[in-house]
């Protein structure tokens, strides 16, 4: 229970990786407010140190009001986890301005709202954590997804200035960069991947599983490993890193 006293927020919270990192920080005792814009899925996982709060990342007074919300009723955020995003693949030359902008919106300002809303008050304390949900892809690239690759380079760059911002203060700042993980986005890119392609369920799910080198799909549970360990005592100088946790991809 090394975290009793501590209040996290976890944005994208209530499921996948978000819902794993959330039970996962509550189970060591924090108190952990969990957003997204849906406040039914919410409410469903909600209890056992989960409080739900509407909010959705990609309006700034959804955040500033929803952020200073939870605040009021739990305290300073001492852990952040910007973990709401999306991943969608389309070619440039087939995308929009507005394609571009709503996965932008999501990923990047979304997470750079969401971390200078919990800098607020987790800078009267003497202890945080800010961890950024990137992607294999915010290291690599990823082909047929330019649009998501250079949003999660970008969620990696603002860490790691954010890192540099903080060193010598009290704050960690770090990335968690997966390879595929088991969660609702590969249930709905399997389907995107069929209709696009008229491959088989089994074979669409199969290109993604297939760029994890050994062999299966990550689970939620494992990347919400990597999240505690950067809340573990003595992860104090673990600053500004990209962690991959892909299977063993390089």
């Amino acid at each position: 229970m090394h975290l009793q006293g501590k209040h996290a927020l976890v944005t994208g919270g209530g499921t996948g990786i978000g819902l794993a990192i959330a039970r996962a920080l509550a189970a060591a005792g924090a108190e952990v407010t969990i957003t997204g814009r849906r406040a039914e899925v919410l409410n469903q996982v909600a209890g056992n140190g989960l409080h739900a709060l509407q909010m959705d990342v990609s309006d700034e007074a959804s955040v500033v009001d929803g952020t200073a919300a939870a605040v009021a009723a739990r305290g300073p955020i001492q852990i952040c986890v910007a973990n709401a995003g999306i991943a969608e693949g389309r070619a440039l030359h087939k995308m929009t301005l507005e394609d571009w902008r709503f996965m932008m919106g999501i990923n990047i300002d979304g997470a750079f709202l969401t971390i200078r809303e919990s800098l607020k008050s987790m800078i009267t304390t003497d202890w945080g954590r800010v961890i950024g949900v990137s992607s294999i892809a915010g290291l690599r690239g990823l082909k047929g997804a330019p649009c998501y690759g250079a949003s999660k380079h970008a969620l990696n760059g603002l860490i790691k200035s954010l890192s540099a911002d903080y060193a010598d203060k009290p704050y960690t700042f770090n990335s968690l960069c997966p390879a595929y993980v088991d969660t609702d986005i590969i249930t709905d890119n399997t389907q995107k991947i069929m209709q696009r392609t008229g491959l088989s369920e089994e074979a669409a799910r199969d290109l993604m599983v297939g760029v994890n080198p050994h062999g299966r799909l990550i689970t939620s549970e494992e990347v919400a490993e990597a999240a505690m360990f950067l809340c573990a005592p003595n992860s104090d100088s673990m600053r500004g890193q990209t962690i991959q946790i892909s299977g063993g991809e390089l």
